[in-house]
């Protein structure tokens, strides 16, 4: 089950501030969903065929085709955040 922990862990994770009204309330909500599944596992599904696609679709890929790309000055026109020719972009740390 999801504990209050947990709960804060995934909003440090996700960089939001939770308060603790906040995390009780997503605790319960997520030890519901939690508490769905358990009821999944109790179906019996030993004979049912493993479905990886609810519609019958086959090769739904268009063909790979090779064009001609945007120039670099046009991709980078409309911003002011860029640096040796790329996007400039704030550090992650």
């Amino acid at each position: 089950m999801i504990t209050k922990e947990d709960v804060e862990h995934i909003g440090w994770l996700a960089r939001i501030e939770i308060n603790e009204q906040e995390t009780v309330e997503y605790m319960e909500k997520l030890n519901s969903v939690l508490g769905y599944f358990g009821q999944l596992d109790e179906l019996p599904t030993e004979d049912v065929a493993p479905t990886y696609h609810v519609a019958e679709l086959y090769n739904v890929f268009r063909e790979d085709v090779v064009e001609e790309c945007l120039q670099q000055e046009t991709v980078l026109a409309n911003t002011e955040n860029k640096q040796d020719g790329a996007f400039r972009v704030p550090k992650i740390g």
